[in-house]
């Protein structure tokens, strides 16, 4: 797909959601973690546990978080509806990791802000936490070719950009697979992790299978296709 087209697309999109967050969700998850800790709410603020060890757990607990409500992104009808607009683009790089419709945003930040609080996160935990999804996100959505010896590394811990690219997929057990973000071992430890695409790299589709044109590529199309029934 012509990237004159999409890159206008995909950072429009990012820089109305940053607006978004920053009027509609002004503290943000760190806001809600400092919040949480005067208030004594959440259950890490209420353990006798040093903070470095909650710290690490928090950022552990958000991110298997991150990677549940990815899941059920794909899983439930109405909310795939939002999340599609990420995966209607057509080829993956950085900029695809910024392409999230705005209601995908302030529903993920809402439920993130919540977890934050029921946790009782650390706010220096949640800041690393956030700092590290947008740089693994940027990462695992680049169109970098590593060497398979590299790539067998890193994917024992990290998500590496061939793994994220297979669940970029149009065919629905490669769609339906690789949801992680930071760490590598949710998808293993619940069963949705996929090695390859079964074409390989270079023979898979990537977008959906219902959109293979340039429309993504629009804003507006991206903007309305959320309210476009299912399979249209």
């Amino acid at each position: 797909m012509n990237r004159a087209r999409r890159w206008p697309a995909n950072l429009l999109l990012s820089l109305a959601n940053t607006a978004l967050l920053r009027f509609a969700f002004p503290l943000l998850a760190v806001g809600a973690a400092l919040w949480a800790e005067e208030t004594g709410i959440g259950l890490f603020n209420m353990l006798p546990v040093p903070s470095w060890l909650t710290g690490l757990a928090a950022f552990a607990a958000l991110d298997l978080f991150v990677y549940a409500q990815h899941v059920v992104m794909h899983r439930v009808g109405l909310l795939w509806r939002v999340h599609r607009v990420h995966h209607a683009d057509r080829d993956v790089d950085v900029t695809t990791a910024l392409r999230f419709h705005p209601l995908e945003i302030a529903l993920s930040m809402g439920l993130k802000m919540a977890a934050v609080v029921a946790l009782g996160a650390p706010a220096w935990a949640v800041a690393l936490f956030e700092v590290a999804l947008n740089a693994t996100a940027m990462f695992n959505h680049a169109n970098l070719r590593l060497s398979q010896k590299l790539d067998t590394r890193l994917r024992s811990f990290v998500v590496t950009p061939d793994m994220h690219r297979i669940h970029h997929s149009v065919a629905a057990g490669e769609l339906n697979s690789n949801f992680g973000f930071n760490f590598s071992f949710w998808d293993r430890v619940f069963g949705t992790y996929r090695e390859a695409p079964a074409l390989g790299h270079e023979g898979m589709t990537l977008g959906l299978k219902e959109f293979q044109t340039d429309a993504p590529a629009s804003l507006g199309f991206a903007l309305a296709l959320p309210f476009r029934r299912l399979g249209a």
